[in-house]
């Protein structure tokens, strides 16, 4: 890998860098992140164009193993607990405006949601129990801690059928995905515990219980910070809870739109009854565009991740026969957020990628 490649995954920093400079120069400057966001980086997806390349498999396996690579991720982890708690701190000693908060909420949320939780979503899914750790303590930040059990026991097992509540179906807007994905997922994280339990001989209601302690931690975590604030400031400040909470809304509805983007439409044929084909890389909406896979840590060659979850995102392949995206995320988000739009371009898609299955047979 190049030394390009290697110094680029730096680059989600970024975003958090962002939101402080836009805090600190106040006003419409905390729009600043938005704007980088989803404009400077489209318009660079579109100007730079995409990657195409794949390692050849020896280089991929030694690349696999560089811890480099995880560290990354493990400064990452550290660093979103501390960017909360200057969160924190921002919100209880500035007085800002009403469109400036909303514009530091947001762009919190894109770095929180938008780098943070892709990064938990890379560690969930390997096996030593540091990197599980960091995933769920970010994701504590956001207050999405199902999505631990949920994604790696429950989407990647049903992805592309009609089990997987986030699986975006043809013709679904985004909006109508998000209250059945978010509920789903929350329902089907309990059931997936449940089961756990049961087949361990353990008792439900019980400290041993994994979704208790996800749903009640956030809000230990955030009743903490709140207190020590209000005692440091000899008042109840409840701007906290309420920043807090808003910007895990936003950051897990983010998340929750890049699963709409990524599986929109995609099915598996089922070969009997509730058995379906083994996920393979036509699965997965793909993107290969350069500078936003960098700022996601190639979360956008998808199919791969999907045909292949363990697989650390610095040697994800591109295939060429997987359902290709238009362009990176940033710019489907906005695409997607706007339902005539996203339709109009994707339907026609989806149509090619039914017809390309149906011709494989």
């Amino acid at each position: 890998m190049s030394a390009l490649k290697r110094i680029g995954f730096f680059t989600a920093f970024i975003i958090p860098a962002l939101v402080v400079l836009g805090f600190y120069l106040g006003g419409a400057w905390n729009y600043l992140t938005v704007f980088f966001v989803f404009f400077l980086i489209p318009l660079a997806d579109f100007l730079i164009g995409e990657d195409p390349e794949n390692m050849e498999e020896r280089e991929a396996r030694v690349i696999a193993e560089k811890f480099y690579y995880r560290l990354i991720t493990y400064i990452w982890a550290i660093f979103q607990l501390f960017f909360i708690c200057w969160g924190f701190w921002v919100i209880s000693t500035s007085a800002l405006s009403i469109l400036a908060w909303i514009g530091f909420v947001v762009s919190f949320a894109l770095v929180t949601g938008g780098i943070g939780i892709t990064v938990a979503h890379e560690l969930g899914h390997k096996k030593s129990t540091i990197e599980r750790f960091y995933s769920r303590l970010i994701l504590m930040t956001v207050s999405y801690m199902h999505f631990y059990i949920e994604h790696n026991k429950g989407h990647h097992v049903y992805v592309a059928t009609p089990r997987d509540p986030a699986t975006s179906r043809k013709g679904e807007h985004f909006y109508a995905f998000w209250l059945r994905s978010v509920v789903g997922g929350y329902r089907s994280a309990w059931k997936l515990e449940r089961a756990r339990l049961e087949r361990k001989g353990k008792a439900f209601w019980s400290i041993g219980n994994e979704m208790i302690w996800y749903t009640v931690l956030p809000v230990l975590f955030c009743a903490l910070l709140t207190a020590v604030v209000s005692l440091w400031q000899s008042v109840f400040m409840w701007q906290v809870p309420l920043f807090f909470f808003v910007q895990s809304f936003l950051a897990f509805s983010l998340l929750e739109i890049v699963n709409y983007i990524e599986h929109y439409g995609i099915v598996r044929k089922e070969i009997s009854p509730g058995k379906y084909e083994r996920v393979n890389p036509m699965h997965s909406w793909n993107s290969n565009h350069r500078l936003s896979n960098f700022f996601l840590f190639q979360l956008q060659r998808h199919s791969d991740h999907h045909a292949n979850a363990i697989k650390r995102y610095q040697v994800l392949k591109h295939y060429e026969e997987s359902p290709q995206l238009p362009s990176g995320y940033p710019a489907m988000i906005m695409m997607a957020s706007i339902p005539p739009l996203w339709f109009k371009w994707m339907n026609p898609k989806l149509r090619e990628w039914e017809e390309a299955v149906y011709q494989a047979g």
